[in-house]
């Protein structure tokens, strides 16, 4: 089953840290890929770009600057996983959390998707329909 990973963090700490403290840091994340990447767990994962660089699109296509979240944590990244169950989720969630202390991580069971998309089965355990 799929499973995103949505890592939170402070965002100006992330973007304070200097070119050697996050070296450290994705290094440490690299671990934890390299070991899901062998598992053959892991998905798509990305490291979103600052808000300030973001707009919201709200009802009646009105586009506003940046996310406005009442929190001073920011959607910082994601990972999409493939997990037997949530507890097996959580717990990869956990991996991260110990690399990255300073980051939250939400896990989320994946139960829409794109058809055609490369993702193996939903939460619901509808297979994908695989183009050709």
């Amino acid at each position: 089953m799929l499973y995103a990973l949505l890592a939170y963090h402070e965002e100006q700490i992330i973007q304070d840290l200097s070119e050697d403290d996050d070296a450290g840091l994705m290094e440490g994340l690299q671990r934890v890929h390299g070991a899901w990447t062998e598992a053959r767990v892991l998905g798509p994962a990305a490291r979103l770009g600052a808000t300030s660089l973001a707009a919201t699109v709200r009802a009646g296509g009105l586009v506003v600057d940046g996310p406005f979240a009442e929190t001073k944590e920011a959607l910082l990244g994601f990972y999409v996983i493939d997990c037997e169950t949530f507890e097996a989720a959580v717990a990869r969630a956990a991996e991260l959390q110990v690399a990255n202390p300073g980051a939250v991580y939400e896990v989320r069971p994946i139960v829409l998707f794109r058809p055609g998309a490369a993702f193996p089965e939903t939460d619901a355990g509808t297979a994908l329909v695989r183009p050709g």
